[in-house]
């Protein structure tokens, strides 16, 4: 039988021999590999953690002991070792695992996260919570060098070490910079730091110099600026130690028996202390083990090679259609800088770094900094373009008010995975920029129809000079190839195009949602009823002289969005048609007030009425409605 097999929970894997730890590990990656293979998701920083894994539930009192996983990209492993290795076949599929940890979904998973650098936070607040309740029980937060690059996990280590509460921190660092630092030297160092004769001699060199008699008090303090010298000249972890931290490594995080031996010492201390570890992202997977190409991968791959199985024939990504855009506008123009935050591959930006590395900014996860970097950028003429996640960018909303918008700034936002994303779940659903972008003030919004309309409101984006620019686009194929960026115009600014002519109903539709209500508007003409479509392209400012027109023409109107409902585009153009046509009667058609979980994105659209059949159902009943009160 095999070992993992036997691991339902982890007081199991507690029950289990040194030697049976260490051959767990390669069960697991085998599983993971295989499961990831059918299901995708984020497998490069699962299978670099697995002995981490192994060695924290089985030194730590989990559940009671409280251990907090950044992000979630950990998390597959300790799924498997929480209860949910029969369930791992469901993983980011609809009504079945969670690709992040989740509350709701194991009492293991402490705190649900689908973006970086929250762990140190939320494990500290757990800390000061069992301090207030005066609860006896552990908390340890996991977070990657990665994450450790966002300004909320500095936010956290400096209040944390400043706290002096009983917290630990494991850095999962699995970068190569660091890489020469693993050696004899460091191996001898950590052994004296694990060792409890070191911790009681630093100890008690603490409690001579606190409580050392006057004439006595200069030697104590002597003693202790020389402990620390010689430390600190021999170790990384000075900064950790300037913030408060009692600094451990950096570890081999491969290596079961060290793992074991420094969470077992470190456990039973009270301070704050940070547990450096080396592990190789991707580890026991060749096609994991190298770079952000497989950080996550889709579904359908070789578990050997990581290569897929079956590639799509159809249209270009919105992504690689910006990406190519991108660089061509970059020839064009000498004056265009690109900004993201840590997903060059992921916001089809790579391209850009490649051709003009000099104009090219990855500022890591810290998304603020990107935006208040790019506004500093545009006050010396350059133009840059933000691109990121739309579900990312929503951690910078301060940045861009304060630093965009409110100084007018020319800041260009380009906004991927806007809208319904799929698999990846709630945490990264793209629903609320719309919502956010139309509050700020000198922001325009915009949201094209295909990737042709894309690429022109981009070069819209970048020839004005009026303030902040935004554009989103979603995760999906885009239905039309377009041309050369040079071959393509500028979108007139503040236009819509009426796309099809109709009677009594009209849909002003938005981005994505254009060709949906196309298709719809054909299935009612089928019926006898007569559509009018209208690309809303620019969500503001709004075309004033065409939605007169409509209101003058047409009796009923439909908003349709990719985007809540709530404080949406159609919540705005309902208030401004009551104030201008009272008489007309409109309609909202969006993603209604609450969480959308993981499933096909098609799916998602289909269940949301999002699609040609339920925006055809919307127009009926608007349809029906004025028949009735007929």
């Amino acid at each position: 039988m095999a070992l993992l097999d036997r691991i339902h929970l982890p007081a199991d894997l507690r029950a289990l021999t040194r030697e049976e730890l260490r051959a767990l590990a390669p069960e697991m990656r085998a599983r993971l590999i295989e499961v990831c293979a059918d299901t995708g998701g984020h497998i490069g920083a699962g299978l670099g953690v697995v002995e981490l894994t192994i060695a924290m539930h089985a030194v730590f009192d989990t559940p009671r002991d409280q251990l907090v996983w950044d992000v979630g990209h950990q998390g597959y492993p300790h799924k498997l070792l929480t209860g949910r290795n029969d369930q791992l076949p469901t993983l980011r599929q609809e009504g079945g695992l969670s690709g992040f940890l989740k509350r709701t979904e194991s009492e293991y998973d402490t705190f649900g996260a689908g973006h970086a650098a929250t762990a140190i936070s939320a494990a500290l607040g757990m800390a000061a919570g069992r301090d207030v309740l005066g609860e006896q029980f552990k908390v340890a937060a996991i977070i990657g060098d990665g994450s450790l690059g966002s300004g909320l996990a500095y936010e956290g280590l400096n209040n944390a070490g400043h706290s002096d509460r009983d917290i630990i921190v494991v850095l999962n660092d699995n970068e190569m910079s660091i890489a020469p630092n693993v050696g004899a030297m460091h191996k001898y160092l950590t052994s004296i730091q694990r060792n409890p004769l070191y911790n009681r001699l630093r100890s008690r060199i603490g409690e001579i110099v606190d409580h050392a008699p006057g004439p006595f008090a200069s030697a104590g303090t002597l003693l202790r600026k020389w402990e620390e010298s010689v430390k600190s000249f021999l170790t990384p972890g000075v900064l950790f130690e300037e913030l408060g931290f009692r600094y451990f490594g950096p570890i081999d995080g491969h290596d079961i028996d060290a793992l074991v031996e420094t969470f077992t010492a470190v456990r039973d201390m009270n301070t704050p202390r940070l547990v450096h570890v080396i592990t190789q992202k991707g580890r026991g997977f060749p096609a994991g083990e190298h770079g952000e190409k497989w950080h996550a991968l889709p579904p359908g791959h070789d578990p050997s090679t990581g290569k897929q199985l079956s590639v799509s024939a159809g249209n270009p990504a919105y992504t690689a259609v910006y990406g190519k855009g991108l660089v061509e506008l970059g020839a064009e123009r000498k004056d265009v800088a690109v900004i993201t935050a840590a997903m060059p591959s992921g916001t089809g930006t790579a391209a850009f770094a490649k051709a003009y590395p000099e104009r090219f900014f990855d500022v890591g996860i810290a998304e603020g900094h990107g935006v208040t970097f790019a506004a500093g950028l545009a006050t010396r003429g350059v133009k840059p373009i933000v691109t990121i996640y739309s579900t990312f960018l929503q951690r910078a909303y301060d940045n861009i008010i304060h630093d965009a918008a409110l100084q007018r700034l020319p800041v260009v936002f380009a906004m991927d995975r806007a809208g319904l994303v799929g698999e990846d779940g709630e945490t990264h659903m793209g629903l609320y920029d719309i919502a956010y972008m139309l509050s700020i003030p000198n922001m325009v919004v915009t949201a094209p129809k295909n990737g042709t309309e894309m690429l022109a409101l981009l070069r819209a984006g970048v020839e004005q000079n009026q303030g902040p620019f935004s554009l989103r686009y979603p995760r999906d194929a885009s239905p039309d190839v377009p041309p050369a960026m040079a071959d393509i115009a500028a979108t007139p600014h503040a236009t819509w195009e009426v796309l099809r002519k109709g009677q009594e109903v009209a849909i002003l539709a938005v981005g994505t949602m254009v060709q949906p209500s196309l298709d719809a508007a054909a299935l009612l003409a089928a019926e006898g009823l007569d559509v009018t479509v209208v690309n809303c392209r620019y969500l503001k400012p709004y075309d004033e002289l065409t939605l007169a027109a409509v209101l003058q023409q047409h009796s009923h109107v439909l908003t349709v969005e990719e985007g809540t409902v709530v404080n949406g585009f159609g919540a705005a153009m309902s208030a401004v048609i009551h104030r201008q046509a009272p008489q007309v009667r409109v309609a909202v058609h969006g993603v209604p007030d609450r969480i959308v979980y993981a499933a096909p994105r098609r799916k998602q659209l289909a269940s949301l009425g999002l699609d040609a059949a339920g925006i055809a159902d919307r127009v009926r009943a608007l349809h029906e409605t004025e028949a009735l009160a007929n």
